[in-house]
């Protein structure tokens, strides 16, 4: 399992009217359904889900959001990188720019858990954090995340 294989470059994008963590999650499952053909409502009601259990802001401006969804056939990820952070309720109180959500099959079970520890380990560096948040392309930006995970197997 790589980024490359969970993320196609269309579920990358940068987004500016976002304005609440409400409206964040229906931007993301808006993509998914546009890039994986995902139920629109199906996810969003995943997600919500599973935040409340507790929120999935892991810290420093990046969250990671996840959540499964019975139709799914492999696990998929949206990224993307807002131009105003977010309330995010995370764990550091800090408002959210990065966001990457994984939406995997009901059944998934240790597939879902690596791809959240792939996710987590390509954005934890400040480094890749940094560049994330330089750049608008989404082009560029789904370059780095690819990279970010060959980086870190070196």
């Amino acid at each position: 399992m790589t980024l490359g294989s969970l993320l196609k470059p269309e579920a990358v994008k940068v987004l500016g009217n976002v304005t609440s963590k409400k409206r964040l999650m229906r931007d993301l499952c808006d993509i998914a359904a546009g890039c994986y053909g995902i139920d629109t409502e199906e996810a969003l009601s995943a997600l919500q889900d599973r935040e409340s259990i507790g929120p999935t802001g892991v810290g420093g401006g990046v969250a990671l959001p996840h959540a499964r969804i019975p139709s799914l056939e492999k696990v998929v990820g949206v990224f993307v990188r807002l131009e105003r952070p977010v309330p995010f309720e995370a764990v550091d109180r800090q408002p959210v720019d990065l966001v990457f959500a994984l939406f995997a099959p009901e059944d998934s079970g240790v597939h879902h858990l690596k791809a959240l520890a792939l996710v987590s380990r390509a954005l934890r560096g400040a480094k890749v954090q940094a560049k994330l948040r330089a750049n608008e392309d989404p082009v560029i930006l789904h370059t780095i995340l690819v990279g970010a995970e060959e980086s870190q197997a070196a």
